[in-house]
Formats: structure tokens, sequence, C-alpha cells
């Protein structure tokens, strides 16, 4: 009979990690994806002497203010707390910086630079909990009103339950692409000239698209070549980006 441990399928569910057990996936770094670095995970960490004072803003801010789902809560098992937010789809790292950039700007302006963590890679990402870090110290995910209680000790002193560990996660939901995009936006880590959604771009042969290269300027054609090279935009409105920009060449 196979493993019945829920761990591994909630960290699979949320984060990408894979169903082969929680310490394989955890080996092969937090939010690796198979999609040329791709990420669907993002952990925000502070540390001592920061802790859950200043975290919790954070936590209830991105559900309150963006409508966000609640990202997990953990002990970094050394000196921090963090928030773990899922992702629904593979996303590009800068795109997750930038939200990660946008809650630090907002929530912990008055946090040290030195006590702030923003983690949007699988590059140096933590493994995901549970993982013993030391002698007698774990990290873990934890319920929300016993966070203050690890608020000095941020770890546990030992291994955490598997279930209870999945039963944490099973109540999250992971953030959509748009949902990200839009609390960019509202974070003002996305300019009003930046969005993603399909702008009105027709088709050169059409008479708009015709119309269109007659009144560009330079900031039309900067705009056209942002969006042709941002890869979170859909592959379809890049192509009409830069068909679009060829149309101007041409007519220029």
């Amino acid at each position: 009979m196979r493993d019945m441990n829920p761990l591994p399928r909630e960290l699979d569910r949320l984060y990408g990690l894979g169903t082969d057990g929680s310490e394989a996936a955890a080996a092969a770094g937090a939010g690796a994806s198979a999609r040329q670095g791709d990420v669907r995970v993002l952990v925000l960490e502070v540390v001592q002497p920061a802790g859950w004072e200043q975290l919790s803003p954070v936590w209830r801010g991105v559900q309150s203010d963006l409508g966000l789902p609640a990202p997990a809560i953990a002990v970094s098992g050394v000196d921090g707390l963090q928030l773990w937010f899922s992702l629904a789809s593979p996303t590009p790292p800068h795109a997750g910086d930038r939200f990660l950039q946008g809650l630090r700007t907002r929530y912990l302006s008055d946090v040290a630079s030195a006590q702030v963590r923003l983690i949007a890679g699988s590059a140096g990402s933590p493994a995901a909990p549970p993982v013993q870090v030391g002698p007698d110290r774990w990290s873990a995910f934890l319920a929300p009103d016993l966070v203050p209680v690890f608020a000095d000790t941020p770890w546990l002193d030992v291994r955490p339950n598997d279930e209870g560990q999945a039963t944490l996660l099973r109540a999250l939901q992971p953030m959509r692409s748009a949902d990200l995009e839009a609390a960019s936006r509202q974070l003002g880590a996305i300019g009003a000239d930046e969005a993603l959604e399909p702008p009105a771009f027709e088709s050169p042969g059409s008479s708009a698209g015709q119309e269109a290269p007659a009144r560009g300027d330079a900031d039309a054609e900067r705009f056209l070549r942002r969006v042709m090279k941002d890869e979170t935009a859909p592959l379809a409105l890049r192509v009409d980006a830069a068909k679009a920009l060829l149309a101007f060449a041409r007519g220029a």
C-alpha cells in the first residue's frame, strides 16, 4: 500500500513540490518549477528582533486590503517567522519579487532591511517545513493563534506531526495569476501603463492598426516594446505587440 501521508499532497497542491515525499521535495528546493525557473511559492521572512508584531499586519493586510487567500505561517527553525504564498500556476520570479517588494514597502517600511528576507526564486529558497535545522529545532507551519507562543523561540523542539501540518495547509488556497497582478498593481509595484490585460490591439492589416502607428510616438513605441518583452504577458498579446511594432517601423 502506498504511503498515506497527506502532507506531500498538500505541499504539491500549494507549492508544486511533488508528491514523492515532503523530505525529497524539500531537498529539491522549495518552489522549483519545470518551466524554466518559474515558481509556485513566494516566501516573506522577518528575523529577530522583528517578529509577529511586524509580520502580522502583512498576514492580515493581504487578506483584508488585497483580498488574497491567507498565506501559510511558519517558524524557520532558526530566528525567523515566514509567510508562504501559494501560486496557482508557475510564475516568473520577477513577478513574484515585485509583489513581495510591494508588501515590504506598504507594511514593513519601518523594519530594517537586514531583518526582512524576500524569496521569489528556487535559488536560496528555504526547504518546506517540517525540516530539522539543528538539535531540537524544527521548522513548522503554525496556526495563527499559536504564533505568539513562538515569538522568542521560532522553532519546535520536536518534529511536528505530518497530519497536523497537512490539516493546516488543507485550509489554504493558492493565489491566481490575475489576483497576483491586481495585488501588485494595488501595492504600486506595477504602474498603470504596465497592466497585462490585453489592450485593444488590432492586426496591422485592419483600419485601426493602420491608424495607431500614424499617431504613435515614442511613448507608444516604448509601451509596445514593454509588452512584447514582458514574460508574464500572454503569448498572443506579446505577438500582437510585436506585429504593431513592425507596422510602426514600416510606417516610420
